[in-house]
């Protein structure tokens, strides 16, 4: 089978990016050829697969949700862009798309840009909705919520990662004459699995020590020093909690930085976006921030976690870095609201009754967390060890990226 998947952005750090790139690979084991139109100047660095890229021209600038630095290209909020602007890029993209048809399944990501795309790429398109386009853009200004509406109404399906994102799509656009499916994103099981914490410890340090220096500190790199500052932080026993995601008001950062003021447990913090600094400030001697990792590297830190935290404080669309946590057999802590309440009800499941409480804390309420995180760490070995293979066991139930895949083909109408 022919596959098309359209992103408009990079292929590294998190969300839609790595959403993108894990499911070309997929379907690239599962024998497609997979066709990814992407503006990710890199693709060499990543793993697809055998799927292979194609850079649509950009001419103008970069239509963004959030506001953040591409060396190559000049973000501009989609919803502060020109009329003129944005048809400038929905018609160069179209055009890649359609250079590289026909195909069998056109996938485009976010409501917008990616439904404009694939309306005017002529082949029959099915749109993923992410959720940051919906909330941080497209909520609020109503031309572009119908002007989404229109797009989503001619795709053969729409697909949203939670039931929380079907409720905002609603919310934001209205009701859609297109099917809607919920379909999760999924983890590399094969890849993030539980290991011996002296061999995950070794392997995450030799990670460190195959990344380039970073003298210029590019914040979607690694830090330079990661492997030795690494291997010393993490040596000995010491309880370990981390957080992987963006470094903004959003995710919640400070909220975890307030809550571990108050737990006998070090922090590592994953990931970049405009608070490091201030987070850092901020966050004390037992908290070490790495800049961005990539799945090379978190496939051996998340076995070092004995808690991995999703604080946010925003709506999310699904929390994936929770799921490949529990995929490394690291217990998540989520936020109890949108998409991550959803990862906390498929972890409870599998929970034992005594202990399903230790799957969320409520929302914005860092005493919640600090509690929550203090009697996880204080688990008995054996308690821990039940949540840990229950959080395992769910990823591989429930979010494989192959299964994952199979599911979007048959929703698509392509299997």
């Amino acid at each position: 089978m022919r596959i098309l998947v359209w992103h408009g952005y990079l292929l590294g750090g998190t969300g839609s990016n790595v959403y993108t790139r894990s499911l070309a690979r997929a379907w690239s084991r599962l024998g497609h050829e997979v066709v990814v139109l992407s503006q990710e100047p890199h693709p060499e660095r990543y793993d697809l697969g055998g799927a292979r890229v194609v850079r649509p021209p950009l001419t103008g600038p970069l239509p963004v949700f959030v506001l953040d630095h591409y060396d190559d290209a000049r973000p501009q909020l989609l919803q502060e862009m020109s009329r003129a602007g944005r048809d400038l890029f929905v018609a160069q993209n179209a055009a890649a798309v359609r250079a590289e048809g026909p195909a069998d399944l056109l996938l485009v990501n976010h409501v917008l840009l990616g439904g404009a795309v694939g309306r005017a790429s002529g082949l029959p398109y099915v749109v993923k909705a992410h959720g940051s386009e919906l909330e941080f853009s497209l909520r609020g200004h109503g031309g572009l919520s119908r002007w989404g509406r229109e797009c989503l109404d001619q795709a053969r399906a729409v697909l949203a990662g939670s039931e929380h994102i079907v409720q905002v799509l609603e919310d934001v656009v209205g009701p859609l004459r297109a099917p809607v499916a919920v379909v999760p994103p999924g983890v590399d099981v094969d890849a993030l699995e539980p290991q011996e914490r002296t061999a995950a410890l070794a392997a995450l340090v030799e990670q460190c020590r195959q990344d380039p220096p970073n003298a210029e500190g590019d914040e979607r790199r690694p830090d330079s020093g990661n492997a030795d500052r690494l291997a010393g932080f993490l040596a000995g026993t010491g309880r370990t909690v981390v957080y992987v995601g963006k470094l903004s008001a959003e995710k919640g950062v400070g909220l975890l930085l307030e809550a571990l003021r108050e737990v006998d447990a070090r922090a590592v913090v994953v990931g970049f976006g405009p608070a490091r600094a201030q987070l850092e400030a901020a966050a004390g001697d037992r908290v070490m921030f790495t800049g961005a990792l990539e799945h090379r590297h978190l496939a051996h830190l998340w076995p070092l976690a004995d808690v991995s935290v999703t604080p946010s404080v925003f709506p999310e669309a699904f929390g994936m870095v929770a799921a490949e946590a529990a995929s490394c057999g690291s217990p998540p802590l989520v936020a109890r609201h949108s998409g991550l309440a959803e990862i906390a009800a498929a972890l409870e499941e599998g929970y034992p009754a005594e202990l399903r409480h230790l799957a969320a804390f409520r929302p914005g309420d860092a005493a919640d967390l600090s509690d929550k995180l203090s009697q996880l760490l204080d688990l008995a070995p054996e308690q821990w060890q039940q949540l840990s293979a229950a959080a395992r066991s769910t990823a591989v139930q429930r979010w494989s990226w192959e299964g994952i895949a199979d599911r979007i083909l048959g929703y698509a109408g392509a299997a």
